[in-house]
């Protein structure tokens, strides 16, 4: 019996290339001085639910959950319950489409355990975990096995970290998004290597 074709994916917030540039230079000392693997610039990205290796034949179905939960995310309502209210009322901040999702990463963490260098936010960002609530819970309602681990701003700088040698400081860096993306990761010689497979817009520009 041939076995189905399958693709490793994942749902991001995907930064552009000035933003992880500047993530990048800000956090430069930090990764040079840890005795790991640093993550390319361009690389650098905001997970909102990691699905693993998924059937050929089901992307189009992803395609139709994130299409769905874009929609929605362009249209919020704050009347009625569910994912979206329920994340408003733990951040005690009001979520909205009217702006693009604004996250300032202004933090380095040594995720001992994982052995991962990360940049962090002090801030909650209402929307994003909105965002990635609401994703993982239409990925399992369609039969799909997303990481259900809360979502947590961070950006990975450098794996098979097991010290740092000097202040994990860094000056903040705004990222701002208006695109869902679907992210497709392959492995070779360098490392992993990332693709967009489809990307569904999240800002109502036209407001």
């Amino acid at each position: 019996m041939t076995q189905a074709a399958t693709r490793r994916l994942f749902f991001a917030l995907w930064p552009d290339e000035r933003m992880q540039s500047a993530l990048a230079e800000a956090t430069r000392a930090i990764t040079e001085a840890a005795d790991g693997r640093s993550i390319p610039a361009e690389n650098f990205h905001l997970t909102l639910a990691f699905l693993g290796s998924v059937e050929e034949a089901k992307i189009a179905t992803l395609s139709s959950i994130a299409a769905h939960v874009a929609e929605a995310f362009r249209n919020l309502s704050h009347t009625g319950g569910g994912p979206l209210a329920q994340a408003e009322r733990d951040s005690h901040q009001r979520i909205t489409s009217d702006a693009p999702i604004a996250i300032t990463l202004d933090k380095v963490e040594h995720w001992r355990k994982p052995e991962l260098l990360c940049a962090t936010a002090s801030e909650v960002a209402p929307e994003a975990a909105a965002l990635a609530q609401v994703l993982k819970e239409a990925l399992v309602a369609a039969g799909f096995a997303p990481d259900l681990k809360p979502f947590r701003v961070h950006a990975t700088l450098a794996r098979k970290v097991r010290r740092v040698s000097r202040a994990l400081t860094m000056p903040p860096v705004a990222w701002t998004f208006t695109e869902l993306r679907l992210i497709e990761s392959r492995t070779d010689p360098r490392g992993s290597a990332y693709s967009t497979v489809e990307k569904w817009v999240l800002y109502k520009r036209d407001r």
